[in-house]
């Protein structure tokens, strides 16, 4: 026990990380304060039962904290912003202009965020204007015509609260805002979740056999993301000898590290949010709840993962697709290839220029391949797990919320980690 709250001690210990911490804890309280103040005009009940409804849905609400479930002020969540985000790091591939802003070092990116936030409000605003038409059709938000308008300012509102709240957490804070507070959101959903399951065990709705199923499935789960998270493939990198004057400087081993799962979650966000839209184009038209007898209804049923096993095929596969194609966006083999070469190094037994290019580029494809299928198998837990062991109230079994809680949480114990060894104290991770 001294050796696991011996780090915790030393952390709090030194005032700028204690400051740091204090000041993350702060904002997860005014967010959970967030998560409690109700937009006007809703009905819970119907809202309620909306959310349980649908699996799809009840996953936004997850991403939310609960939020959705009660249509507070912060609803709409911080997608719009990692949507925006996810958008401008595709156009730096396809637009020469963004690709030349974001090498032009600080000044560039502060461009980027600025387009960024104004691409968040126009996201924010259409998703929500969507999201209150379909519950006003649906009778869920019982207000019409102008009145809508307050209602979406609002929930853009909370987008750009998010947003900002993301950005002064990575700036005065520990870790990656805007991934903390998606952790804080599914963190505030969890013990929802464990009560309803224990109320549900104890009136008899399901057995502690199911429940012992759910608890090993989610530490494997756990276990294999942690796994996976860390794991890496290294290449020995050696320098050439440069001899400068008298003094002979490089010729040093090194190693370039290549991640098993180096598009993170993001494959998963996009491959959710096209599995999404056939459901949201279904209510949309249908004005709310499809009906399965009708055709609309009929395809949204079809196309829905967690109902038949061809969409959840077609899922795994977006999930596989896109892990390849972001990996190739955020790891270019002929740059890494290119930098190797211009600084004078090189792999052992592999000649520079086009042969290392070929080479990482092979060693990414098959390492890449372990993660993408690790991802699709993780991606469709969240909607086999509660067929298979018979509960449906746990929901952060699978998917994006635990990649996204394992995944932050090991980022944001490695920062720490690194402020606690740069003053010679023991952290927490061995």
């Amino acid at each position: 026990m001294s050796a696991l709250l011996g780090p915790v001690t030393a952390a709090f210990k030194l005032p700028d990380l204690r400051r740091r911490i204090l000041f993350v804890f702060g904002m997860f309280a005014v967010y959970v304060v967030g998560l409690h103040i109700p937009v006007p005009y809703i009905d819970p009940a119907k809202m309620k039962a909306l959310v349980e409804s649908g699996s799809l849905i009840n996953l936004f609400d997850v991403f939310s904290g609960g939020a959705f479930r009660r249509f507070s002020i912060i609803a709409m969540g911080i997608m719009p912003y990692i949507n925006a985000s996810i958008i401008f790091q595709l156009l730096g591939i396809a637009w020469p202009r963004i690709a030349e802003l974001a090498k032009q070092g600080e000044a560039g990116r502060k461009v980027i965020s600025q387009y960024t936030r104004w691409l968040t409000i126009f996201l924010a605003v259409l998703q929500a204007a969507m999201v209150c038409v379909t519950l006003r059709k649906m009778g869920i938000l019982e207000i019409g015509g102008l009145q809508l308008i307050p209602v979406i300012i609002t929930l853009t509102g909370g987008t750009c609260f998010l947003m900002w709240m993301g950005e002064q957490i990575t700036d005065k804070g520990i870790g990656n805002g805007v991934s903390l507070i998606i952790f804080v959101g599914i963190v505030a959903r969890m013990p929802v979740d464990v009560v309803r399951t224990f109320n549900f065990w104890r009136t008899g709705n399901i057995s502690w056999v199911s429940i012992l199923l759910l608890s090993i499935i989610w530490t494997g789960a756990v276990a294999g993301i942690i796994y996976i998270t860390k794991g890496e493939r290294r290449i020995t990198i050696q320098s050439a000898k440069r001899v400068v004057g008298t003094k002979v400087y490089g010729g040093g081993s090194s190693y370039l590290p290549i991640r098993v799962n180096t598009a993170g979650v993001i494959p998963i966000i996009f491959a959710l949010a096209i599995a999404m839209l056939p459901g949201q184009i279904a209510n949309f038209i249908g004005g709310g709840q499809p009906d399965p007898t009708t055709l609309v209804g009929r395809i949204a049923e079809f196309l829905d993962p967690a109902k038949t096993p061809f969409a959840a095929a077609m899922y795994f596969l977006l999930v596989v697709f896109f892990t390849y194609f972001y990996t190739a966006v955020t790891f270019n083999v002929a740059d890494v290839s290119d930098n190797l070469k211009k600084y004078g190094s090189f792999i052992p037994g592999i000649r520079p220029g086009r042969p290392t290019e070929r080479h990482l580029d092979r060693v990414l494809s098959r390492i890449t391949l372990a993660g993408a299928l690790f991802l699709g198998v993780i991606a469709l837990l969240s909607f086999y797990v509660p067929q298979i062991t018979k509960v449906t109230t746990f929901t952060v079994v699978g998917g994006t919320s635990l990649l996204i809680l394992v995944g932050v949480a090991l980022d944001t114990i490695q920062q720490i980690e690194a402020h606690l060894v740069m003053r010679q104290y023991e952290g927490f991770i061995r």
